[in-house]
């Protein structure tokens, strides 16, 4: 199944290009647009330990897949839900209000990616594209759960001091660089190039800079929708790390080292986003 990425990588590219030349007219949305490229190449950054492995072993990719999830599912609570959470309450909800509120975001983005399961399902070869609807709904819940990072990159940026905002970058850059290890490793389990897995992971970032621009801009709009959008994706990646990534290893022979590995992973970015907020 060939990707076509060059192509969306120029025009992702050239997007990226238009919004940096547009920003600089205004400091804070400068600053939010080299914030959101720092998380961006963060990502990258994690696609490296690809160009240097010859052999990627079963094992090896389940324990890379374990310690991704047990990221992604520290982040979706410390990161997406607690803040959505502090979010609505600062706007002066109930706390009552604000848990149903932000319960029913995370339903809604759990639902939303059931429905493109659902659509995506075929009749051909049902085994392969079994794998290759679990490892893509993994990829697009990494850009669906990047996005609201970068909402929240220009957010901080355009209403809070630079200082902090950078904290919060930092913050979300390092939870990034273990997710572009995740997307890349995961197509190259399924048997993509390495260029092809390598350029995907590397794409799944370029969403961050474009949102936290959008975030900047429009901050007003963005703060009132930024506690939906961070419940919605928290949902959408608890929906895929509980129906597909987590359970993937168990079907083989590595689950004790994916189940180490994922609260390894979930520790190490508990501690990062507790100690970083």
């Amino acid at each position: 199944m060939p990707i076509r990425w060059p192509m969306v990588a120029l025009a992702l590219t050239l997007v990226c290009a238009a919004m940096g030349w547009w920003s600089v007219r205004d400091t804070r949305i400068w600053h939010a647009y080299c914030g959101g490229m720092a998380a961006a190449a963060a990502t990258a950054a994690g696609t490296l330990p690809l160009f240097f492995s010859r052999r990627f072993s079963a094992r090896m990719a389940d324990c890379c897949t374990g310690f991704g999830a047990g990221v992604m599912l520290a982040a979706s609570v410390f990161s997406l839900i607690l803040p959505a959470l502090q979010s609505v309450r600062t706007a002066g909800m109930g706390q009552g209000q604000a848990s149903l509120v932000i319960g029913a975001s995370v339903v809604v983005g759990a639902l939303l990616v059931l429905l493109l399961q659902r659509a995506g399902q075929g009749h051909d070869d049902a085994a392969r594209q079994a794998a290759l609807r679990r490892v893509w709904l993994f990829v697009l819940t990494v850009g669906l759960h990047n996005l609201p990072e970068g909402l929240a990159v220009g957010v901080a940026y355009g209403g809070v001091p630079a200082e902090q905002a950078s904290v919060l970058t930092f913050g979300i850059a390092l939870q990034d660089i273990p997710e572009g290890m995740i997307v890349a490793t995961a197509l190259r389990g399924i048997g993509y190039s390495r260029a092809d897995a390598i350029g995907c992971g590397i794409l799944s970032g370029l969403v961050e800079p474009l949102a936290a621009v959008a975030g900047a801009a429009v901050v007003a709009l963005s703060s009132a929708l930024l506690p939906w959008a961070l419940g919605g994706a928290a949902g959408a990646m608890l929906f895929v790390l509980a129906h597909e990534v987590i359970p993937d290893p168990h079907r083989r022979h590595d689950a004790l080292a994916a189940t180490c590995c994922l609260i390894a992973g979930f520790v190490l970015m508990m501690v990062l986003d507790t100690a970083l907020s």
